[in-house]
């Protein structure tokens, strides 16, 4: 069986910036380093249905698959790192969505 996608969807508010980017710096060696790729990011996303995720980023990332992702997330390397970031924003979520199976 063909591992399936996984795509991170991050919403936070920057709330001191030069901590994050402490966190930036860091962020994308460790991401490689686990088979990702980061997608996108908007400061400014619009809603158009429902609760809008709280003011701030909307980061879209992703990986191989759930194992690889939990693997990332688990990383002593990366778990230090997050500390920047828990440093300057407010975090609302980090949520794993699966990607489609591939079709036959």
């Amino acid at each position: 069986m063909t591992d399936i996608p996984v795509y991170m969807v991050v919403n936070l508010k920057v709330t001191d910036a030069a901590e994050y980017r402490k966190y930036e710096k860091g962020f994308f060696p460790i991401l490689k380093k686990y088979g990702g790729s980061f997608l996108t990011y908007d400061d400014n996303p619009i809603n158009l249905e429902g609760e809008a995720p709280r003011e701030g980023r909307v980061i879209l990332f992703s990986f191989p698959s759930e194992a690889v992702a939990k693997a990332w997330w688990a990383d002593v390397e990366y778990q230090e790192l997050s500390e920047f970031r828990r440093a300057g924003t407010r975090m609302e979520f980090l949520t794993i969505v699966h990607g489609l199976p591939p079709r036959d």
